[in-house]
């Protein structure tokens, strides 16, 4: 008697084959086909969306170099960077400024300035961030707040013949002990619109926040809680100093401005490493186009693309510079700023952020 494939039927039960196989040759019993389960559709469903991400992060990459390449991003200087000078191999140290200036507000007052050190090998960053009110003392330079330093330069730049960029980054350099490469100036208008591209940031507000000025048109209404924040009042959050409302809303101080700057850069970070963020990048490259200057070479941003893209936010390690406020100054704590000095060092010399180096 034969079956169809010629295999043998079925035995019954309590047939035995006296320990022998079978002849034939299959002896597994035929197995119905089952459509495919939830597991298996979830499965492929996560498959297809992993490989969506990965065509979205390619194509911002070549979204990027296509914009640099073609000129349409007019950002960085046209100059070549040597091999040995390449963001891939060697550590930088940027200067970064965020200026008062908005278009009903021209000031070079640089509320924002923080310092960058950056390591390939490690693809770690250290962030050092000092309050504007900073009083700075530093030999060859007027005792005075570190934010009124900038404009200074600006007015000096034709009978100096320096630039004011390039001033900041001599000081800078000389008052943190570390060598800067590169200097970076963007205002509140370029903040407030890579803000709005991203499509808000979240936070957490510690207080209300409530400040008024109709010369500068500055609206600050903020309510204590979580919130996604739009570019305004994002902007808002960071700047938030004192409140002449009724009834008056807690003051912040320079040292809770820059816990707020950190937490927002958090914030950015989460949405730029997004699938939603990488989407939205383009539109955030033109609007920091539009409002940023700077001196690093247009071939050095791919670079410094190339090999930070994948850098993690654990292994950025902020370091906010605190001190006392006495109006009208903050005095640094020295055990703060040498700590930050530590800090930069350390990323030059390729030593990981503590975060970084116990995963």
């Amino acid at each position: 008697m034969s079956t169809r494939n010629n295999s043998l039927p079925p035995r019954s039960r309590g047939q035995s084959s006296g320990g022998r196989k079978p002849a034939g040759p299959s002896s597994k019993k035929a197995v119905r086909k089952q459509k495919p389960g939830f597991w298996a559709r979830l499965g492929r469903m996560l498959l297809i969306l992993v490989l969506l991400s990965a065509l979205v992060v390619v194509g911002y990459f070549l979204y990027l170099y296509y914009k640099l390449d073609s000129g349409v991003l007019n950002t960085g200087v046209d100059k070549p960077v040597s091999a040995g000078n390449s963001a891939k191999v060697k550590p930088l140290t940027l200067l970064l400024l965020g200026t008062d200036y908005r278009p009903k507000h021209e000031s070079y007052l640089t509320d924002v300035i923080m310092v960058a050190s950056l390591n390939p090998q490690t693809e770690s960053a250290t962030i050092v961030s000092l309050p504007r009110d900073t009083y700075m003392e530093l030999d060859g330079y007027k005792r005075t707040k570190i934010n009124a330093f900038y404009p200074r330069f600006k007015v000096k730049e034709e009978t100096s013949g320096i630039s004011a960029e390039d001033e900041m980054k001599t000081m800078m350099g000389k008052y943190l002990g570390v060598r800067i490469d590169y200097v970076t100036v963007i205002n509140f208008q370029g903040f407030r619109e890579a803000v709005d591209e991203l499509g808000g940031v979240k936070v957490n507000i510690s207080e209300d926040m409530c400040y008024t000025d109709s010369v500068d048109g500055t609206d600050i209404n903020l309510k204590k809680g979580p919130a996604e924040l739009k570019g305004d009042d994002a902007l808002d959050y960071v700047r938030y100093r004192k409140s002449n409302c009724k009834p008056e809303t807690k003051p912040s101080d320079d040292l809770d401005r820059n816990r707020r700057q950190s937490e927002v850069l958090h914030s950015l970070m989460d949405q730029m490493q997004s699938l939603g963020g990488a989407v939205k990048i383009g539109g955030v490259l033109d609007a920091i186009n539009d409002n940023m200057q700077t001196d690093i070479e247009k071939d050095q941003i791919k670079n410094m693309i190339a090999a930070y893209w994948k850098m993690s936010k654990d292994n950025v390690e902020f370091k906010p510079v605190t001190g006392t406020w006495h109006s009208p100054y903050v005095y640094i704590n020295e055990k703060s700023l040498d700590a930050a000095k530590q800090s930069l060092r350390d990323r030059q010399a390729g030593v990981a952020p503590a975060a970084s180096a116990a995963q």
